[in-house]
């Protein structure tokens, strides 16, 4: 293996190959979870590192001329914010390759973790979002609660962990890359997964394991066996508890992963439309949407705020979440659950009748897309129905970004933004935006 332990020099020419190891001053924070040097003028995303920090690292990639990615093998000046690993199984003293994934951001403090993830944000709201900076002074990423008490541990009531298909071992996968990891500990969830996980066991048969701990139900392991798609248990009914009201869920459905998002989600929500209605702004006798709705709980929120009277159509392409939803918002009397994809939904509403058409431009739609975000064609097709508002519920902040330079260019303004922290120790992020038609 090669090696270089010579400063580098930023006017040099960088050459780099896989397996070199190079000193790097860490500058920057990038969107994924890695932070950002340079080495002869070329760019280097660094994993395991903090800005601020010198390190020594190992190239792992050299293919593109702009930049390259190396991971930390060794702290040279290290952050005042840097910590011992909450998860041992990933920690710096492990070789790179046997590294455990899924907690990238585990040795940074807290509130640096914070303070980077609104970095993030506020610059991919810039770049890619068209905004400026003085529309996105003083945006916090808000701590849920009790997770400073915790240091972040303990959170996730949903954890997959993966089957090497040689050995049986259990795990989760390493950091960038689909090696299993075998671990004695899942600091980062909840103590009902905890409980069941089934660390230290042999499971050839089985090609991976979702751990699964409801609020209200028993937690439960879900096996996919050989290649096939379909978890044993994924259709189970449980039930899940929102402050105090319930909310039924398959098994293996879509929900929320940290204990308190739910609840987080849903008072966002709601108080964004609280503040419509404040501002005159929201009609509940409208054709109001909740796009990619799931089991229904942003529609809740919505009649949480707007009374039990709201017009609301939840869409979700899942035909077990949209049934979940039904049962959820039944007593929301003008609650609908439909079963479609949202872009061929909104493709059959600009095709409408002009009443249709004038009670969506007087509707407000909530929408929390997947993480590749709503997308152009979407957001076009929001832009053509024009409803007057949209709250906007996002897990990535680029794909956030870009779906709203499309809103902000048909003539939507963005009349607030807030951020939390859902994934402590990672370097995800979840965003409600508030777009208002002008």
């Amino acid at each position: 293996m090669a090696h270089s332990s010579q400063p580098a020099d930023p006017a040099a020419p960088a050459p780099l190959s896989v397996g070199d190891e190079v000193e790097l001053d860490v500058t920057n924070i990038a969107h994924g979870g890695v932070s950002v040097a340079r080495h002869g003028g070329r760019v280097v995303f660094v994993a395991d590192a903090i800005p601020g920090e010198r390190v020594r690292a190992r190239v792992t990639e050299a293919r593109k001329k702009s930049f390259a990615r190396a991971v930390t093998v060794e702290v040279i000046e290290a952050s005042p914010d840097r910590r011992d690993h909450v998860w041992p199984e990933a920690a710096l003293d492990r070789a790179p390759q046997d590294r455990a994934g899924g907690a990238e951001f585990g040795h940074i403090a807290l509130p640096r973790q914070r303070d980077l993830k609104a970095q993030v944000l506020v610059d991919a709201m810039q770049r890619f979002g068209g905004l400026d900076v003085e529309e996105l002074v003083g945006l916090e990423v808000e701590a849920c609660l009790g997770d400073d008490e915790s240091n972040g541990l303990g959170y996730r009531t949903r954890v997959r962990l993966h089957v090497d298909p040689e050995t049986g071992a259990v795990g989760p996968y390493a950091a960038r890359s689909r090696r299993v990891i075998p671990v004695l500990s899942l600091p980062l969830a909840t103590e009902g997964v905890e409980a069941i996980a089934p660390l230290g066991d042999s499971m050839p048969d089985v090609a991976a394991v979702d751990l699964v701990a409801p609020s209200a139900d028993d937690p439960r392991m879900l096996l996919t066996v050989g290649d096939g798609r379909k978890r044993a248990g994924e259709d189970d009914p449980v039930r899940e508890l929102v402050g105090d009201r319930g909310f039924l869920v398959r098994a293996g459905g879509f929900w929320q992963v940290h204990r308190e998002a739910p609840e987080v989600l849903f008072t966002a929500v709601r108080d964004a439309v609280t503040h419509l209605i404040d501002e005159g702004r929201f009609d509940a006798a409208a054709a109001n949407l909740d796009l990619y709705g799931g089991a229904g709980l942003l529609a809740a929120a919505m009649a949480e705020a707007a009374g039990p009277q709201v017009k609301v159509t939840t869409v979700e392409a899942d035909a077990g979440a949209t049934d979940d939803a039904a049962e959820n918002l039944a007593e929301l009397v003008g609650a609908r659950a439909i079963t479609a994809r949202v872009d061929r939904y909104l493709a059959d509403l600009l095709s409408a009748a002009p009443p249709v058409r004038d009670r969506l431009r007087r509707g407000t739609v909530v929408l929390d897309p997947p993480r590749s975000g709503a997308g152009g064609d979407v957001c076009a097709q929001l832009a053509g129905l024009a409803p007057a508002n949209i709250v906007y519920v996002a897990c990535d902040p680029v794909a956030l970004a870009r779906d709203t330079k499309t809103l902000l260019a048909a003539g939507y303004a963005l009349a607030g933004l807030r951020a939390f922290d859902l994934f402590p120790h990672t370097h995800h992020l979840e965003s409600v935006a508030l777009f208002t038609r002008e």
